[in-house]
């Protein structure tokens, strides 16, 4: 019988109003709830769009707390703030383009605005990063498109030596 693996995983909120108390976080709660499917979420924060703040906190969550996947939600449009895309790239190894793809593919299907987004999937070290939209719906449907895949995709970053046929 295959061992299950225990993922530890983490969500960041980016929102200016959020991280002042000025909105409700819908988003989060969102991604933390469907994420359960597949680990435990061990750390939840809604954090201002502020780039070094988003690679401070990526980074450790990667290189201290070693999460095997951080789900972001906002900051991936085209405003002046949205930098979650880039703070994502200061701080991955590589890109895993096929998520992104996928997830403005059935984005597409429901709003021409889904090719605005520049959210990005990529990898530290063995951590996943996946940025969403800061919309709950668009939330919800983007990590739905990647979902199935995850558990088979962290499973390979923390070392499964299985073949993936």
């Amino acid at each position: 019988m295959k061992e299950t693996i225990a993922f530890r995983l983490g969500v960041v909120t980016l929102s200016d109003k959020g991280s002042k108390g000025q909105r409700v976080d819908e988003s989060g709660p969102i991604v933390q709830k469907m994420l359960a499917a597949i680990g435990h979420v061990s750390h939840i924060l809604i954090l201002p769009d502020d780039i070094d703040t988003i690679v401070n906190v990526l980074t450790d969550w990667s290189d201290q707390e070693q999460l095997n996947l951080i789900v972001t939600t906002g900051g991936t449009g085209l405003t002046p703030r949205d930098v979650t895309p880039q703070a994502t790239l200061q701080v991955i190894d590589y890109e895993v383009p096929g998520m992104a793809e996928v997830m403005r593919m059935e984005s597409l299907k429901k709003t021409p605005h889904a090719m605005m987004s520049r959210a990005v999937v990529g990898v530290r070290k063995q951590t996943m990063i996946i940025n969403l939209p800061g919309s709950p719906k668009a939330a919800r449907e983007n990590l739905e498109a990647v979902l199935p895949a995850l558990p088979h995709a962290l499973a390979k970053l923390a070392g499964d030596p299985s073949d993936c046929a």
